[in-house]
């Protein structure tokens, strides 16, 4: 009774640490786990009256709960069903799969990291690399959208700062759920994303099972109220100008919706723009077939350097802000309204109909976006240059043109910001980031573009080239006057 019994280190090490984890998974977990949900439900509880869009059920609603319901629509079932058949897997297996695809992208919203601790982290971020400037509003127009409403915000995808720059913009009105691709799918941005209400979207996934899944969150999430945000391109914008929509998340959104039910659903067109977009090179690169493909680790490298040359001029007194960064917000669309007007129910078309439908709704939300999308200085400058010859031009001379430039874009109902109301003051901002990021080089007083940059300022001009293309008149700006 009294022999020793010895064991060896690493199987009491083994013992030690899986005493260690009941204690933390069956106490510890649980107990952080309450106190995380409970300050979720008081921030739920003092944000919710001052939300336009309150914080609905579903987004209060525990993940598992979501990912089970997901996996019991028929419409699921009925995949898993199709898919066991084609891909020869028992049901067992193809319901596994669609699991899988169900934990991936339900996310799990929490009040607190949003509201405390999110947007803390957003408007710190914006302000430090921009001047944030909310411009046009529509007012009237956001006001007369019902509280129960399921709104989406349809807004132009320039730059990962989007998501920064329009959630804490927004955050008065609603908490927003984004579709994000699956470069987020990374530790730690996974958790995060997924906390502040985001899920994860592959891109030109050709799997029928996923896309059915998918469209059912997306379906559920909308017909559940969850205030979204949509970006119709699809991702982020090449060359600067406005892409085509794509409809895959817009046709998931319709699917089920009622015309005839209590909750409207509301697209809000949403224009974002910038004096310097952070990865304006990096998207210029992909549209070149002969430059060398980045990996993840000359991307962070980049990224890396970037931040440690702007972090060495802030200690040298030297850093500038990132120009202005704007928001727009345009007229909100009705889908009962519309489909009223319209005398039609996208539940109840043919294929092709509603295919045909779905586009046209998506070609005219596109529009929207882009008659809201702001003209900041660097755009207007940007255009001048972009579109003149090599010849050097004077302040005064470059001055007339953007001015005219102005003009000519008010007449097309272009939302100009003009900072301080001073439009020689916009054209000095506007010229001073060009200078100093060296598209522009200056001369005895005369400005020209450096021939080797003119691709980068032909990426900021084209942010607003869709309003000329509109008008279908001449390059606007074209000034009659001399240059210098």
């Amino acid at each position: 009774m009294d022999a020793e019994v010895s064991l060896p280190l690493w199987a009491a090490f083994l013992m030690a640490l899986l005493a260690v984890w009941t204690v933390v998974d069956r106490m510890v977990l649980p107990a952080v786990r309450g106190f995380v949900r409970g300050r979720s439900e008081r921030v739920v509880e003092q944000v919710n009256p001052k939300l336009h869009i309150e914080i609905q059920p579903f987004q209060r609603t525990k993940r598992q709960v979501l990912v089970d319901r997901l996996l019991y629509d028929p419409q699921v079932m009925e995949a898993v069903e199709s898919h066991a058949k084609e891909a020869g897997l028992s049901k067992d297996e193809a319901a596994a799969k669609a699991a899988r695809y169900a934990r991936e992208i339900v996310p799990a919203f929490n009040a607190y990291l949003y509201f405390r601790l999110g947007y803390a982290l957003a408007r710190r971020l914006a302000r430090l690399l921009y001047r944030v400037r909310l411009g046009f509003v529509d007012d009237a127009g956001l006001e007369a959208v019902p509280r129960n409403a399921a709104v989406v915000f349809v807004m132009n995808h320039r730059s990962n700062m989007d998501y920064i720059l329009v959630g804490y913009l927004a955050a008065r009105r609603a908490a927003l759920s984004y579709a994000v691709g699956e470069w987020a799918r990374v530790w730690p941005l996974r958790a995060m994303v997924r906390s502040l209400g985001g899920y994860f979207v592959r891109r030109n996934s050709r799997d029928a099972l996923y896309r059915r899944v998918l469209g059912a969150y997306v379906a559920m999430a909308t017909a559940s109220g969850v205030p979204q945000a949509l970006y119709p391109e699809g991702g982020l914008t090449r060359d600067g100008r406005l892409r085509q929509p794509k409809l895959g998340l817009l046709d998931y959104m319709l699917r089920g919706f009622d015309p005839q039910g209590d909750r409207d659903l509301v697209f809000i067109p949403v224009g974002l723009n910038y004096d310097r977009t952070l990865e304006d090179r990096t998207l210029l690169r992909d549209l070149d077939p002969g430059a060398e493909r980045r990996g993840l680790r000359e991307a962070l490298v980049t990224t890396g350097r970037f931040a440690a040359r702007n972090l060495l001029l802030m200690t040298r007194s030297r850093w500038h802000r990132f120009g202005y960064a704007c928001v727009n917000f345009g007229r909100p669309l009705s889908m009962k309204r519309y489909m009223e007007e319209r005398g039609f129910d996208f539940r109840r078309m043919a294929r092709e109909d509603k295919e045909r439908a779905v586009a046209e709704l998506g070609n005219l939300l596109m529009r929207e976006v882009g008659s809201v999308v702001p003209v900041l200085p660097v755009s207007l400058v940007a255009k001048v240059f972009a579109e003149e010859s090599s010849e050097p031009m004077g302040l005064l001379g470059l001055k007339a043109r953007v001015h005219r430039l102005i003009r000519e874009l008010e007449a097309a109902g272009a939302k100009v910001y003009i900072p301080r109301k001073d439009r020689d003051y916009a054209v000095t901002v506007g010229l001073r980031m060009l200078v100093l990021r060296h598209l522009v080089e200056e001369t005895d007083g005369l400005f020209r573009a450096k021939p080797e940059e003119r691709p980068l300022l032909a990426y900021y001009a084209n942010a607003i080239a869709h309003f000329a293309e509109r008008a279908g008149s001449a390059p606007l700006g074209e000034a009659a006057d001399g240059g210098a």
